[in-house]
């Protein structure tokens, strides 16, 4: 798994959802703007519940990994255990997230870089990667994928609150309309994830929380909401042609990026000394 095949699911369910389950009826109202597009909700409330259920119901038994170590110049495998026996869990190491990766896709497939390797439970030098503490957790060195299958249907649900604001643009034309629809949306997603968070449903990127769908849809929100109304409703466009050549060449900045592509070439540049290059002068490289 990962981002780019995470945006895949998303969109291709939503494209379904685009296609095949919308009403014929027009739209007058915000009202009958809902109802045209009731079943689209049905499948984020499905997908909601499915996530819910699984990540608090599922029972997470102890499991076990391999990690690969050098002895006196061999290489051993050595098995760590994870102690779980636990349900409901939203921890690094014992979560149903992972159980269901490591179930599905195998744990060999599985992103074995994950974030929490750089928090003080399993790194000295955190929030930098290694070395691990005399008392780090065993789940520590586990592969975990953030981008994995049961975190991706939360991610499908911010795909479809996407769809719906792109709903409101075909319409509504008057720009008052859809900002007054956007803002509040956007007010309500925020106020409830937040609202979640106090209550002890956590933002966690890695596992998708509902919390953490509401917050950065409600969020992404507002952004949408300003940069319409300073490009769309005030002519400011000068200002967001950067952001504007940045929309239209995300994949490939994102594929530049990820790769690393970026870095390597602008290492090739370098006054007298390698390391006289623009990345270590701005502190990144060494």
């Amino acid at each position: 798994m990962g981002i780019l095949q995470r945006i895949a699911i998303a969109y291709l369910v939503a494209a379904l959802c685009e296609m095949w389950l919308k009403g014929s009826h027009n739209v007058s109202s915000e009202l009958s703007m809902i109802r045209k597009y009731r079943f689209h909700w049905m499948v984020a409330f499905v997908f909601t519940t499915i996530y819910l259920s699984l990540l608090y119901g599922l029972y997470v038994p102890d499991w076990e990994y391999q990690i690969s170590s050098e002895d006196q110049g061999s290489s051993t495998f050595l098995n760590l255990k994870v102690k779980c026996g636990v349900r409901g869990h939203t921890g690094p190491g014992c979560n149903a997230v992972g159980m269901i990766d490591r179930m599905f896709l195998g744990i060999q497939h599985l992103y074995r870089k994950p974030v929490y390797a750089r928090t003080k439970q399993c790194s000295v030098n955190s929030p930098n990667n290694w070395p691990l503490p005399p008392d780090a957790p065993s789940w520590c060195q586990a592969p975990f994928d953030p981008e994995g299958l049961l975190s991706s249907l939360m991610a499908t649900v911010t795909c479809l609150v996407g769809l719906h604001y792109g709903h409101i643009i075909i319409h509504f034309k008057d720009h008052k309309q859809r900002l007054n629809q956007w803002i509040l949306r956007s007010f309500c997603l925020l106020m409830f994830g937040l609202a979640l968070d106090l209550f002890g449903m956590h933002l966690n990127k890695p596992l998708y929380t509902l919390s953490y769908m509401c917050v950065t849809s409600g969020a992404s929100g507002f952004l949408l909401s300003a940069i319409y109304l300073m490009v769309d409703v005030y002519g400011y466009k000068r200002a967001s042609l950067v952001l504007e050549w940045m929309g239209v060449h995300a994949l490939p900045i994102f594929v530049l990026i990820a790769c690393n592509l970026v870095f390597l070439i602008i290492h090739g540049f370098y006054w007298k000394k390698p390391i006289n290059n623009l990345l270590h002068l701005i502190g990144i490289g060494k």
